[in-house]
């Protein structure tokens, strides 16, 4: 009977596993879904995702300002925007 039990156990967590494992997004984080994805078949080092929330994988905690907004353009520059 504990066999029994320990099989039900092993069934029911490699299924939690395998649905936890599809419901990943595989885009990196910073991505959304509609991003592209061809920067792998570039020569570019790292990804850099269009600017803006829409652009962002996960929907922002609070409204954007003008200031993120312009801070979230001028990435990866070194030079802050000028409306600051």
């Amino acid at each position: 009977m504990a066999l029994l039990k320990l099989a039900a156990l092993g069934a029911i967590g490699y299924a939690g596993y395998r649905y936890y494992q599809s419901s990943q997004n595989d885009s990196p984080a910073a991505f959304a879904g509609g991003q592209p994805r061809d920067y792998d078949k570039t020569d570019e080092v790292t990804p850099v995702r269009d600017s803006g929330p829409a652009s962002m994988r996960d929907k922002p905690r609070r409204d954007w300002t003008k200031t993120d907004e312009s801070s979230d353009q001028s990435f990866p520059a070194s030079d802050p925007p000028a409306n600051y």
